[in-house]
């Protein structure tokens, strides 16, 4: 192991965005190491650990809005190595793991600062609008994105399958027409 990661692309931040300045909001964005261009329009903030990130966020706040679409490592490796751990023949080197900090939960619980509108991600493989729901709750935003939900269920838009862009637009609009019925 070179190192502990969770890939993500940086697609879909990326892609919502550029639909927020497109449609003409001031953005940030804070970005992972990603291999995509950076999105016209927006101010782009690089980082490589989920701890840099967190202070990147904290230090553009305050805002109206913050979107989290990170897929950010929720462990990394309590102690990091500077040089290759060779073999020694004595087995696997014992990695101890240590928490991550939650970005979502610690913008989404802030006392002062915090955003008008806290908006996080759910992709999950089970029962995802139930735990889509259990996450909005546990981390304190105020909408979680879904990316399978059952247009039965209550207080849960039903978006149909469609491209990262066409998402990042949709919610956008989304967004706009929430922060005018703010005003």
């Amino acid at each position: 192991v070179r190192y502990i990661a969770n890939r993500s692309s940086g697609k879909q931040g990326h892609a919502i965005a550029a639909a927020a300045a497109t449609a003409g909001a001031k953005v940030t964005l804070v970005s992972g190491p990603v291999q995509i261009p950076d999105p016209p329009g927006v101010e782009v903030i690089k980082v490589e650990t989920a701890r840099e990130m967190l202070k990147a966020v904290e230090t553009e706040l305050p805002s109206d809005v913050a979107v989290f679409a990170a897929a950010v490592a929720d462990w990394r490796t309590a102690i990091e190595s500077g040089e290759k751990i060779k073999k020694t023949g004595k087995g696997t080197p014992e990695l101890t793991l240590v928490e991550n900090p939650d970005i979502l939960a610690t913008v989404a619980h802030r006392k002062s600062g915090r955003p008008g509108l806290v908006i996080g991600f759910a992709a999950e493989t089970e029962n995802v609008v139930e735990q889509a729901k259990v996450k909005r709750l546990r981390k304190g935003c105020d909408w979680i994105v879904a990316n399978d939900v059952s247009p039965e269920t209550g207080g849960v838009e039903h978006w149909l399958p469609q491209s990262k862009d066409q998402v990042a637009k949709a919610l956008i609009e989304r967004i706009a027409a929430a922060l005018d019925d703010q005003s």
